[in-house]
């Protein structure tokens, strides 16, 4: 081999190496950290909510938060069927250990439906653990179908199919603490119930009645931009140094349903049961404002908000992935 040959393979070589590391490089500083919070996120699940075969709870939002730069993602198994206190009091457990495992000395919770009223009691008796709350979909005030079950006959047979689901969660689970107290949660989700609960643990509800949410010109005269503003509703922000977000969706069941997912044919019955009040299925609007309101109004059922059921939804519904995506890089910017 001559050393014409030889001084071309190395530079063949160098080339090569250099492309190698150029497009590592590049690689590395495209990753996405748009959404890497201070603090590691637990995702704290509703009533019923265990992961199965069938998918995680919150299907997919684990890897979402991934890949926008929030590593630490953390998803605890709590009892599907209690109280919120008798949650919260797993929950606060779980945070600690969390804490103890990270070295974070804080949490950002984010909790769907019973998760967000667990979540605001953790901020409430340990506010020195919690950077923020972020409700979703959560019945702060109360649902017009708890009221139902709870003011009619149905009271006694929902307390025995709810004590029953927690049995089945607890065997395919695998996890004996699902034995449930169905009775605990029918009181929490009624009217009365949430009023009782709201004036022992305040932060962050919403203070007077639910507005109608009006339009501002965020434009200009003459190039008009009208968006919704949906702080009307808003309760305190931050609390005893915990910020406080909430978002929630509404739909409609004829026309925003997807006929594959069996979860939407049950909301189509629940959604007729609010007496016309805009609603996710299970939960009114009005119910759902704690803190900062993002938006209460994104098309999607109570199902959909966790991206339920292998994350089928209505063919022009809002998409729930890029939702919690925006809420890391919305915490990141507030240096949480």
């Amino acid at each position: 081999m001559t050393i014409k040959t030889k001084v071309k393979k190395l530079v063949a070589s160098i080339t090569m190496a250099s492309a190698a590391i150029g497009a590592t490089m590049t690689t590395t500083a495209m990753a996405d950290t748009s959404g890497a919070v201070q603090n590691p996120i637990v995702l704290v699940h509703g009533l019923s909510g265990f992961d199965s075969i069938l998918g995680d709870y919150f299907y997919g939002v684990r890897g979402a938060l991934n890949g926008v730069g929030a590593s630490q993602v953390y998803t605890p198994q709590i009892t599907g069927w209690e109280s919120d206190e008798f949650r919260g009091e797993e929950l606060l457990a779980y945070i600690q250990d969390v804490l103890a495992a990270t070295g974070a000395s804080k949490v950002n919770l984010m909790g769907h439906s019973q998760g967000g009223t667990t979540s605001r009691y953790v901020a409430s008796v340990r506010p020195d653990l919690v950077a923020s709350v972020t409700s979703i979909g959560s019945p702060h005030f109360g649902s017009k179908v708890g009221n139902i079950v709870h003011d009619s006959p149905l009271e006694g047979p929902a307390e025995v199919i709810g004590n029953a689901i927690g049995a089945m969660i607890s065997l395919v689970s695998g996890d004996p603490s699902q034995e449930s107290n169905a009775m605990a949660v029918i009181e929490g989700l009624n009217t009365e119930g949430a009023a009782a609960y709201n004036a022992l643990h305040p932060q962050g509800i919403r203070t007077g009645s639910c507005k109608s949410t009006p339009y501002y010109n965020a434009g200009s005269w003459w190039w008009p931009n009208w968006v919704k503003d949906y702080s009307v509703n808003d309760g305190a922000h931050s609390v005893n140094g915990v910020r406080y977000y909430s978002w929630s969706g509404t739909y409609n069941s004829v026309f925003d349903s997807n006929i594959l997912d069996p979860m939407d044919g049950v909301l189509a019955i629940t959604n007729f049961m609010h007496d016309g009040a805009e609603n996710d299925g299970l939960v009114e609007r009005c119910s759902t404002h704690m803190g900062d309101v993002i938006r209460d109004d994104y098309t999607l059922n109570h199902g959909d908000e966790i991206n339920g059921f292998f994350g089928l939804h209505g063919l022009w519904n809002s998409a729930p992935l890029p939702i919690y995506t925006s809420q890391a890089r919305r915490l990141k910017n507030a240096g949480l």
